[in-house]
């Protein structure tokens, strides 16, 4: 038997599942780390706190599970994106990364739209300028720290880091450095045209790699630090999403899956390149070679659901406490008893401004048609509705741009509920479904290094003999036109107050 390892580097911690060949867990291990906010905006973390904590997850896989180290066939990693690493000439961290939720670079990111254009970046990119994405974080440090940016000799994402702490090899590929906006991700390569235009010496850059190609193997030092073979592969790997993907099986046209966690995200496969003029969702190139993914984000999806129960389901925690059942379970029942509609109440979940398909940092959340009849039940499942009505948006700019949904996958801790998943099918009018394997980005990077390893010849192949799918809610035929009213209307409420949302801010 064969063995891989899947590291999955995140904001809150890294965790490593160690994977036999059919993709099923033998050993897991998590460790958690900081986030430093040292401004209003500011979002960094320590690239120490990464290495440390790959390194103490590999060692306990390895050590919990019994597997012989000439076993383990290769690594891949899964990276939390958009993160800056800047190194010296001798690979020595010069700063914290600026992580993925920083927003200090709106001075940067008009900088870009005046040096290259909007319609340059997103034709090249896929994606207008975005204060979250790495390549304006590396204006800011050009802008504000040039005595650090002077002693930079390499530019790498999170989990590229990792790779080259592993393999000594500067590298990444094509899912992750996506969200770099310096890469040419129609042609999956770095973009000589905006390194030159923003002055980004493309030598400090890694080469780019396909995700299941082999970028690298196992220092003898390294090895030996975590307990396994001098020369073991470590594939490309993937950023977050696009492992993921792999990880549910979204590989194939027509293939999709939504997430519904504090944000929501509704992520479909796509075989040739689909770019949204707008920038109302993310193109980025898939995990798998030759393929992109479109993505769509809805920024308060559980988070509403979170703050609902905190500020309004107190009983229901108190209950959930006795009974030894999660709260959600009971909120799930509650939310039944009230019709499809809400007894005409509707919500709009922009708790957070919204990025599908509106674009609005000013955006905010609201209840219309709140009446004397209504009660918690009917608030509660207005607030399920609205996410998922939002949700519904981002399908509807996939389909503008000619891509077909019909097959989707649900995941996320919102995606485990029944309620929401018929939801889900309802107003997506398609089958949805949930995978056995909980695992998502660690087991994604599993797969492709499983590819990377010539255990299986493709992604798509790998996929079919190890995602495999635990349930499938189908659309109920008579809810479809039920809801159809019901968003109707949604998508009204936003245009009529946009103008209010604006006059609200600058109050």
């Amino acid at each position: 038997m064969a063995y891989v390892i899947g590291v999955d580097c995140g904001t809150s911690g890294t965790k490593t599942v160690l994977f036999d060949e059919r993709g099923r867990v033998v050993a897991s291990h998590t460790v958690e780390y900081p986030m430093y906010q040292p401004q209003n905006g500011y979002a960094e973390q320590d690239p120490a706190d990464w290495a440390n904590a790959m390194t103490a997850t590999i060692q306990a896989v390895m050590q919990k599970s019994g597997v012989k180290k000439e076993e383990v066939r290769g690594i891949g990693i899964s990276g939390q994106m958009h993160g800056l690493v800047l190194l010296d000439k001798d690979g020595r961290v010069l700063r914290r990364s600026i992580i993925w939720c920083d927003q200090r670079t709106a001075a940067e990111v008009e900088e870009m739209n005046r040096t290259v254009g909007r319609d340059k970046l997103v034709s090249v990119t896929a994606n207008p300028a975005l204060t979250g994405w790495t390549a304006a974080k590396i204006l800011w440090v050009r802008n504000h720290e040039p005595e650090i940016y002077e002693k930079a000799a390499h530019i790498l994402l999170p989990k590229d880091y990792l790779r080259y702490l592993l393999t000594g090899e500067y590298a990444t590929e094509v899912s992750d450095a996506s969200g770099m906006q310096l890469l040419d991700v129609p042609h999956r390569c770095w973009s000589d045209e905006l390194l030159s235009a923003l002055q980004i010496d493309k030598a400090l850059l890694g080469r780019v790699y396909e995700s299941c190609e082999v970028t690298g193997t196992l220092t003898r030092e390294m090895a030996d630090r975590l307990g396994l073979c001098e020369g073991t592969i470590v594939v490309g790997g993937a950023g977050d999403n696009a492992a993921a993907a792999v990880g549910t099986g979204v590989v194939r046209d027509g293939k999709a899956f939504t997430t519904i966690g504090t944000s929501g995200v509704v992520f479909a496969h796509t075989s040739r390149i689909s770019i949204d003029r707008m920038g109302r969702v993310h193109t980025c190139c898939a995990a798998v070679p030759g393929a992109w993914h479109v993505m769509g984000v809805t920024q308060g999806a559980g988070l509403s659901l979170k703050w609902f129960r905190d500020n309004f389901c107190i009983a229901e925690m108190e209950t959930a406490a006795m009974m030894d059942v999660d709260p959600y379970y009971l909120m799930d029942k509650a939310a039944l008893e009230s019709p499809i509609g809400a007894n005409k109440l509707l919500y709009l979940p922009y708790l957070m401004g919204e990025r599908t398909p509106h674009l609005d940092p000013d955006a905010r959340g609201v209840f219309f048609g709140l009446s004397a009849m209504h009660e918690k039940r009917d608030l509660l499942r207005a607030v399920m509705e609205g996410v998922t009505y939002s949700l519904r948006d981002c399908v509807e700019v996939f389909r503008e741009m000619g891509l077909s949904v019909s097959d989707m996958a649900a995941c996320g801790g919102g995606g485990s509920s029944p309620v929401w998943r018929q939801m889900l099918a309802d107003l997506y009018n398609c089958p949805v479904t949930t995978v056995e394997s909980k695992e998502g980005p660690a087991l994604g990077v599993a797969i492709l290094a499983l590819v990377g390893a010539g255990i299986y010849g493709s992604v798509s192949e790998a996929c079919d003999a190890i995602v495999r799918t635990a349930g499938v809610q189908a659309p109920v035929e008579e809810h479809i036109p039920e809801y159809e009213k019901y968003y109707g209307l949604y998508r009204e409420i936003y245009p009529a107050l946009k103008e209010s949302f604006g006059k609200l801010a600058a109050l």
